[in-house]
């Protein structure tokens, strides 16, 4: 579970993030929205404690991310936007690097990491040093890793962005299961349709506020209009935010 209580973050004279508050539910897929600069990197951040807020709380599992940090990262999975490895370590060995950093070892680790490289599709590749990987390889090798150590809460930054079909596919089964199974997903990301496909539930930032927050049905009711029940994700983000444009599928930071 996720708890973000009157959560604001300042840069200098810039608010990225303002009086947030919000709670994301054991098991829930919560897909974050909005426009570049809108915030929501800054909240990925502060979720993974990674930022301290300048206001407000934030609780994983119960646990102040800040106060008890330890304990918040013995049960989170951050994957950034940016599949970041260590560029001289084979695939293999980042995760056996990563799994012994939770205190995983012996044939469970080994079992684990055969078994994800090979749903990843991986296995081929995994003794080869991953500054040769392709930028979609980096990107299966992180999630694989947030996936290794069975995390309570997987908070997530872009999932799909340069991973090929399949391999979206992949991970958004991936994600569908282990919501089943309990796992608490906070998922940050510009493509609109992935959101409408998975999340339980959906809220959009825009300037470092919230300014909707629900089922995409509940969305529906609050887009207003003739005709609120008929508005696309795509109508309601572009009301709700003001953009120009839609943004499925670019890349950027909020």
């Amino acid at each position: 579970m996720i708890e973000l209580e009157r959560v604001t973050k300042r840069f200098g004279r810039l608010e990225a993030v303002r009086d947030l508050s919000l709670r994301v539910e054991r098991g829930e897929l919560f897909a974050f929205l909005g426009p570049n600069g809108a915030g929501k990197t800054t909240t990925v951040k502060l979720i993974a404690g990674l930022l301290r807020p300048t206001a407000g709380v934030v609780r994983v599992s119960g646990f102040d991310v800040l106060r008890e940090a330890v304990e918040v990262k013995r049960r989170l999975s951050y994957v950034p936007d940016q599949p970041y490895l260590y560029e001289k370590l084979t695939g293999r060995e980042f995760l056996e690097f990563v799994g012994r950093l939770h205190r995983m070892n012996g044939a469970n680790l080994e079992r684990a990491i055969d078994r994800l490289l090979e749903f990843f599709g991986c296995l081929e590749y995994a003794d080869e040093l991953t500054e040769s990987y392709s930028h979609g390889m980096k990107q299966r090798i992180v999630i694989a890793s947030a996936l290794l150590t069975e995390p309570q809460v997987l908070v997530i930054d872009e999932p799909t962005v340069g991973l090929d079909p399949r391999s979206a596919r992949l991970v958004k089964d991936t994600f569908r299961e282990r919501g089943k199974q309990g796992v608490t997903i906070f998922m940050c990301t510009h493509a609109l349709s992935v959101a409408e496909e998975l999340a339980d539930r959906i809220g959009i930032v825009d300037r470092g506020r919230l300014v909707a927050c629900g089922t995409l049905t509940e969305l529906q009711a609050q887009g207003g209009g003739a005709s609120p029940v008929a508005a696309s994700l795509e109508e309601l983000y572009l009301s709700l935010t003001g953009s120009a444009q839609a943004e499925g599928g670019a890349e950027g930071h909020g």
